[in-house]
């Protein structure tokens, strides 16, 4: 095979499998369903699965011929039943098997819908589910062909299957690439026509050119040419030869090539553009870890005011955010619990206007969702506020909800001399609060009445006005306050105990393994700038947590890096806010089977060993890397600016987040409207391909989503173990603010060496298929 032959393309429908599965025929044929918002606003439409399989269209029966679409692919989960507030809402008009929810990705509102008969809902649910599933399996080629075939329904205005050559023209400046006309004449092109035309504009000369290094004839990849790549290029050492094999059984398409143990260039660009050649090492992504060390060695994934979807003064609060948090993997949830009408706790950010829940509803969410991502424990993070009655019913909705999953004494019956492992937690919600007394005294069954307790950690002042200097009367007053604590609640935490922390000498004589402080950000960084070292030994011993400060009304956050340096496990962000510092949470939490939990590296879980942030070099072992990225180029880059005719001019900035001496960025140059200009002689090669009725003598292309830069970016990384790698796309602009086009974020440990691909992220987090970046990467001993 010509490796510069196109690929054959799958028709722009459905397969005939999937057109002969008895749901999806049912949504093919279409329902109608009420649209539920509230109580009050319950609205029918008419909902229709298209003959692409990947667009569901809706319209009301009133709206004329105004409808609206959105696609499978921006729907990452189907709940049964009455598993929202909405529908909850409702719950006493429609039963659960007429009722489900589609859940979207990113931080778009859910769909909640109630079908006619419990037969539709459940035909919409597992067809669904089964279109989610065909997406999720399809290649990245697939992924690729379906994104154009989108493209093209898009401009395809009249649904005739073809379009004029203006409308082909308006479809590539929407999809990034500039296209001047010379010469041309009016005329047409359909959907695998104008497939066959993209595909020439996105053919891949940058991987063409290593194929062809290693190629013996510039047609294929013997095994040993594959073998010699893979040597001296990825570095792989064991068992090169069996892997080599694998990878042509995997992805090689042609059967002839499979037979001679040979890779063609489709096969070649498949494989890396596969997960095996992605830059994120595949054995990292699955659960890798030992999971049997003490609780406090491991970073947990943490949200702050979890309740909270928008900021933190007039924002909604729902039960969403905990179903959003758990299912990203997430392990420490917060409540702030005050005193609710008829004897019911609510949950919301007291003294403002956010919106108020019922705590026995996060309960009940906590107990539906807590394992869904993860079997690794959960910590409830509990602000109590509350009377002692009402914490007397708080502690009954715990136990009678949650039931064996809540943890209510130490695992083994006996006292203990140290915090169980997250293995020993599996499946189990512990308590983070205040406590009566000690952990010993409980298992002596030495208890006391209702007592008077220090008020929780958020409410300590002298933490929250950290950041903004009042006057020490009101600080003085209000650290005197006292909160009364009911035996109930007090008996369901066990193992993390709220303390308040006066200094790491008082903790290290006085603490014990159990109990837990909170810091705000600015105390946190004031510790880890006036003793680093000892905030270090002080978290391999016990918890330590630490939340955004009080002045984020905006629900911003902090940067977690820094304290991460410092060994702080429960880093608590705003989940429902985008931005870098979630991108480095996501991209840690990524590895080790997305569970929650990642082990610390070693000097930061040994006591005997002094670690400071602030001083890496001085830690036994020390070991220092260097890291080389070559952006080579980047693929179908999405379009970031809606203005017409705009066409981006990207460039890639590499971050590095981890000990101060490691913080660095590097650019490369931007590429100008992306600067490429490909000179084609329509009649020579279009026709070559496609017997189009389009007759255009020459075009001059600029593919402002194909950028190429062979820029080589260098970096010295002191602490490897706790490195992040944060690969950005930019839309440069000289008189304003860059827009955002994509990142990826890893570990670096993570990061395989060679050519690789990274897939490229929404601002949001979420996929955005093809869009990637293609890279050499390097790394080597310093010392």
């Amino acid at each position: 095979m010509n490796p510069g032959a196109l690929p054959s393309f799958p028709v722009l429908s459905c397969s005939s499998g999937m057109q002969s599965d008895d749901d999806l025929k049912s949504m093919f044929v279409g329902t109608v369903m009420r649209k539920i918002k509230s109580r009050t606003w319950k609205k029918q439409r008419y909902f229709r699965l298209q003959e692409d399989c990947m667009t569901i269209w809706y319209k009301s029966k009133k709206a004329g011929n105004s409808h609206s679409t959105f696609s499978v692919g921006d729907v990452e989960a189907v709940r049964e039943g009455h598993q929202s507030e909405v529908l909850l809402s409702i719950a006493d008009e429609f039963p659960p098997d007429r009722c489900f929810t589609l859940v979207f990705r990113g931080r778009r509102g859910n769909l909640d819908l109630v079908a006619e008969s419990a037969g539709e809902a459940q035909s919409w649910i597992k067809g669904i589910r089964k279109l989610i599933d065909n997406l999720e399996n399809m290649g990245q080629r697939e992924k690729l062909d379906q994104w154009i075939c989108d493209w093209f329904k898009k401009a395809d205005k009249n649904r005739d299957g073809q379009m004029n050559f203006k409308e082909v023209r308006n479809l590539l400046k929407m999809m990034n690439v500039d296209m001047n006309e010379h010469h041309s004449q009016s005329g047409t092109l359909e959907d695998d026509e104008f497939v066959l035309f993209y595909k020439m504009l996105t053919q891949r000369e940058d991987v063409l050119r290593v194929f062809q290094e290693y190629s013996s004839d510039g047609q294929k990849l013997t095994l040993q040419d594959l073998k010699d790549f893979l040597r001296e290029e990825q570095l792989h050492e064991d068992g090169v030869q069996q892997y080599a094999l694998k990878l042509i059984e995997r992805y090689e398409p042609s059967d002839t090539a499979k037979m001679l143990q040979a890779m063609t260039f489709d096969g070649f660009l498949m494989y890396l553009s596969s997960s095996e050649g992605s830059i994120f090492n595949p054995n990292m992504v699955d659960l890798y870890q030992d999971m049997t060390q003490p609780l406090c060695h491991y970073f947990i994934s943490s949200s702050h005011n979890t309740y909270l979807l928008e900021d933190q003064i007039r924002g909604h609060s729902s039960v969403e955010g905990y179903i959003r948090a758990l299912k990203r993997g997430c392990r420490c949830v917060e409540v702030d619990c005050w005193d609710g009408p008829n004897g019911e706790p609510i949950v919301y950010h007291g003294h403002t206007f956010t919106s108020k829940i019922f705590f026995k509803d996060v309960v009940t969410v906590l107990g539906n969702y807590a394992f869904k991502a993860s079997q690794y424990p959960v910590i409830l993070s509990i602000e109590n506020h509350c009377s002692v009655e009402q914490q007397k019913v708080m502690a009954q909705h715990l136990t009678q909800i949650l039931g064996d999953k809540l943890l209510k004494s130490p695992l083994d019956g006996k006292i203990p001399i140290g915090l169980p492992s997250p293995e020993d937690l599996k499946g189990k919600i512990l308590l983070k609060g205040k406590k009566i007394g000690g952990l010993e005294n409980c298992m002596n069954g030495v208890v006391d009445d209702p007592l008077m307790g220090e008020v929780s950690d958020e409410e300590d002042t002298a933490e929250i006005d950290d950041d903004h200097h009042r006057n020490d009367s009101i600080r003085h007053r209000v650290k005197k306050s006292k909160q009364r604590l009911s035996k109930e609640l007090s008996d369901c935490v066990v193992y993390c105990k709220s303390v308040h922390f006066s200094s790491f000498k008082h903790s290290q004589i006085h603490s014990k393994f159990y109990e837990i402080s909170s810091f705000t950000e600015s105390k946190a960084r004031k510790h880890i700038r006036e003793a680093g070292s000892e905030f270090v030994l002080h978290n391999a011993r016990q918890l330590s947590r630490v939340y955004p400060s009080g002045l984020r009304t905006d629900s911003s956050n902090f940067n977690p890096q820094d304290m991460w340096n410092a060994g702080c496990q429960i880093v608590a962000l705003n989940f429902q806010t985008a931005g870098v510092e979630m991108d480095l949470n996501d991209g840690l939490f990524s590895q080790n089977g997305h569970c929650g939990y990642i082990l610390k590296p070693t000097f930061m879980r040994n006591t005997d060993e002094r670690f400071d942030p602030e001083n890496p070099q001085n830690r036994d072992g020390y070991k220092p890397l260097s890291l080389s990225v070559q952006v080579i180029s980047g693929q179908q880059l999405p379009k970031v600016n809606i203005k017409e005719g705009s066409i981006i001019d990207p460039l890639v900035r590499v971050e590095i987040h981890g000990v101060p001496l490691d913080q660095a960025k590097q650019e490369t140059r931007y590429i100008d409207n992306n600067g490429q200009l490909k000179h084609i002689g329509w009649s020579l090669q279009i026709f070559h391909y496609i017997p189009s009725t389009i007759n255009i003598s020459y075009l001059f292309v600029s593919a402002g989503f194909n950028p190429v830069w062979h820029d080589t970016l260098q970096f010295t990384i002191h602490v490897p173990e706790l490195a992040l790698v944060r690969f950005v796309v930019e839309d440069y602009d000289k008189t304003s603010k860059n827009d955002f086009v994509g990142q990826f974020t890893l570990p670096f440990i993570c990061i395989q060496p060679g050519y690789r691909h990274i897939h490229l992220l929404s601002k949001d987090g979420t996929s955005i298929p093809p869009s990637s970046l293609f890279v050499h990467v390097r790394i080597t001993k310093l010392m």
